[in-house]
């Protein structure tokens, strides 16, 4: 397995200014592999801690913030010499002992020299408490569940993968139907670490939806274990409501179907739980699609998954239809592209995410986001159809002059005559399978 997060982990290992890092991300996206396999690749050796059941550990917190004294009981407890730049120390679920938390901004400022990773289920929920984290004393990194070029490269599929990831889209063309074949795949696999495991070792699908079914029943559970005891009904309310909000054509959050008579006051705090807890991502909608988009932020939104096979779980859509593409598949894979899209796009960057629409009719671009002082539209496709009205309609009256759609058509580079040269909209057309590209791609077409 391949996580492309370690060039991140890379980058932080060779930082001057490198303080201790928490990776933050779902739970069971991977965290404590990446940790371990980075500590395997590029150290002498690991000093790996899990607070889970440790608490012989969470006492040695529970004591003070001494670094030496710290150092000494890690050292005990690992059986393992820790020098500075040759060991990497892992803090694994670092939500069960918060002081441990709290510690790393002692190693920031007293022992920068020693390499600590840390990382936790739930963790986002302690960070954005603000209980004894510790603020601007540690470097952050997200974790995503495994992208499409991620799962190529699990299933033997290097070259192919390397063909995606290209920014010369061009060489992708000739193996459109292979790409489509796999995407399909990877619809109904998704990027959660073990269900990749999983469909690459034994190519079952069932044996993958029981992974499925096993994570989400975690999550489940995650709810009335670790949440305030008042918001857990409500969890489970909008979570199950998710796939009947992305399957109607319009994907905006409505709080009548998570239950009658609620209104937004009623769900925030738990809308902003599930997505602490990264199960869950919010894209607002734009007022205004102008510069910066963070400023005319609006409070309608869309909520989608962390991951697509989780959305086809919860939607139980099986293999066959998605795989056949027969008619539940047809209805539902504007909500699966769309899913898939946005979840690519995230893992490729930290640009958020937006979407517009006319308040006067039924125009919408999909996702919006910001690129230097450019506001760069994308319009989503399920299959090949490159019928774009909206998007055209947007481009002209907010005098675009880039904009993407990915759909399963091939890659091409398309100039929209304006009233003058200087009014041309750049048209990029994007496969699906290279979407997670859209980033490197804008960059590349606005320096030209």
């Amino acid at each position: 397995m391949n996580r492309h997060a370690e060039q991140q982990l890379l980058k932080w290992k060779e930082s001057s200014s490198r303080k201790p890092l928490l990776i933050m991300g779902a739970r069971q996206v991977g965290k404590t592999w990446l940790m371990q396999e980075f500590g395997r690749k590029y150290y002498s050796d690991v000093a790996y801690i899990s607070f889970d059941s440790n608490e012989n550990m969470r006492l040695v917190f529970e004591s003070g913030f001494d670094v030496k004294r710290i150092l000494l009981m890690l050292q005990a407890e690992t059986a393992k010499s820790i020098h500075p730049e040759k060991t990497l120390i892992i803090f694994d679920e670092v939500q069960e002992c918060p002081r441990a938390l709290t510690a790393l901004k002692y190693f920031c400022e007293n022992a920068r020299e020693y390499h600590i990773i840390a990382a936790g289920s739930l963790l986002g929920l302690q960070v954005n408490s603000g209980s004894g984290f510790p603020v601007g004393k540690v470097d952050m990194i997200n974790l995503y569940p495994m992208t499409f070029s991620e799962f190529l490269e699990a299933e033997g599929q290097q070259n192919l993968a390397q063909l995606a990831e290209s920014i010369d889209l061009s060489m992708v063309n000739a193996f459109a139907a292979r790409f489509a074949d796999l995407l399909k795949q990877y619809y109904f696999v998704g990027g959660m670490p073990e269900a990749v495991s999983t469909f690459v070792r034994t190519h079952d699908f069932s044996a993958v939806r029981k992974v499925h079914q096993a994570l989400l029943a975690g999550y489940r559970k995650d709810f009335s274990k670790h949440a305030p005891k008042e918001l857990s009904p409500r969890l489970s309310q909008i979570w199950n409501s998710i796939p009947q909000q992305l399957a109607r054509e319009n994907k905006k959050f409505i709080c009548k179907d998570v239950a009658p008579g609620l209104r937004m006051r009623d769900m925030e705090c738990a809308l902003q739980w599930l997505t602490d807890a990264g199960l869950i991502h919010i894209v607002h909608r734009l007022t205004k699609p102008a510069f910066p988009p963070a400023a005319y932020r609006d409070k309608v939104f869309k909520v989608f998954f962390a991951d697509v096979g989780l959305l086809a779980a919860m939607a139980d859509l099986q293999a066959q239809t998605i795989l056949e593409g027969n008619r539940i598949f047809t209805e539902f894979k504007g909500a699966l592209a769309e899913q898939y899209v946005q979840q690519e796009l995230r893992a490729s960057g930290e640009k958020e995410l937006f979407y517009w629409s006319s308040n006067q009719s039924d125009v919408e671009i999909d996702f919006v986001f910001s690129s230097g002082a450019a506001i760069i539209p994308i319009e989503v496709k399920a299959e090949i159809n490159l019928r774009a009205k909206s998007l055209f309609t947007f481009c002209r009256k907010q005098q675009v002059k880039l904009a993407m759609r990915t759909s399963m058509a091939p890659f091409a580079v398309n100039t929209i005559p304006g009233k003058t040269e200087d009014d041309n909209l750049t048209l990029l057309d994007i496969p699906l399978y290279a979407i997670e590209q859209a980033y490197a791609l804008c960059e590349k077409w606005q320096q030209s």
